[in-house]
């Protein structure tokens, strides 16, 4: 169980909280632990983010790369050997979460447990638990409302409701949204009916870039956005016929999108800064690898954009 398992890594988070430069609370009767709002958060904080969203089915760590390619001395590395429940049952942020008051971009396994976004279906990825955990993007805590919601449409308790919560523009919520380069390259190709379930492994890296300045979200959402659009490189090992990888590969970086090439900033801004109107197609790795085990095959499309990531890291 994808939310039973995250359950007990939310609570050793907690339990190491202050060393981690966070807080928890009790709001509404769940745990909510605070990683950049009123908090100054960590890199550490940033990599059991990524940690929870993915529900503990990768391994996530920062490691060095080349700024002149990159923009950045330092990259967020994701390896994982279940990408379909690390990414799209978990990490993928499908549940816009949102009240009157209050809005957020959910994800983490809470959202297995929700059941209601077409993915999760058509790849039988719903679950049924007595407690949710689940990371959300915003720069406010979330409030009593809200933790009703989530339980009432997650159906458990109030108080088994475990919520991670970090801005974009933080140092945790950089990271958290950096280490999806493998889950953006997964949903894409489940968009391009690809059959998902035949990828077996997976690996990706990112630049992390600066952080915003705080309350700045467009700024944050734009640079950690333009780190995988521009940045992410992802590899895949796949198993299947070479027919079914030849028909999708080229069609998987960011650049097929036509609103590539300019910082997201600009793309959001585009958009009335509605996430969920920009191209969905937009969202992938700036270059895609895939191996096939069956045949000892590869492909791989893309290009790093080092111009715009220079002018997103710089703005």
């Amino acid at each position: 169980m994808l939310n039973q398992r995250t359950s007990e890594l939310f609570m050793q988070l907690a339990a190491d909280a202050s060393s981690l430069q966070c807080v928890v609370s009790e709001i509404g009767g769940g745990s909510v632990l605070d990683a950049g709002i009123h908090t100054r958060g960590s890199l550490g904080a940033g990599i059991n983010l990524a940690r929870l969203c993915m529900a503990g089915k990768a391994e996530i760590m920062i490691a060095p790369c080349d700024a002149a390619v990159l923009g950045s001395n330092n990259a967020v590395f994701v390896c994982t050997d279940e990408p379909v429940k690390a990414c799209l049952a978990a990490q993928y942020a499908g549940w816009p979460v949102q009240t009157d008051h209050y809005f957020a971009m959910g994800s983490g396994p809470m959202r297995a447990a929700r059941g209601r976004e077409a993915t999760l279906l058509e790849l039988d990825l719903v679950e049924s638990t007595d407690t949710v955990v689940g990371v959300l993007e915003s720069d406010q805590l979330p409030d009593a409302e809200v933790i009703a919601m989530i339980a009432e449409q997650c159906s458990v308790a109030a108080n088994q409701v475990r919520l991670a919560v970090a801005p974009s523009s933080s140092l945790a919520g950089s990271v958290q949204v950096v280490a999806r380069a493998i889950e953006t390259a997964m949903h894409k190709l489940h968009e391009l009916k690809f059959d998902v379930t035949k990828i077996v492994s997976a690996t990706g890296h990112a630049p992390l870039p600066p952080p915003a300045k705080p309350g700045d979200m467009v700024t944050g959402i734009g640079r950690t956005n333009d780190a995988i659009l521009y940045g992410a490189t992802v590899s895949l090992w796949v198993d299947c016929d070479d027919d079914a990888v030849e028909a999708i590969a080229a069609k998987v970086p960011s650049h097929t999108s036509g609103d590539h090439g300019k910082p997201f900033a600009e793309t959001f801004k585009q958009y009335n800064y509605d996430f969920y109107k920009v191209d969905p197609m937009l969202f992938s790795p700036a270059v895609v690898t895939i191996h096939n085990l069956q045949s000892g095959r590869s492909w791989n499309h893309g290009k790093i954009a080092t111009a715009v990531l220079r002018q997103s890291f710089s703005s």
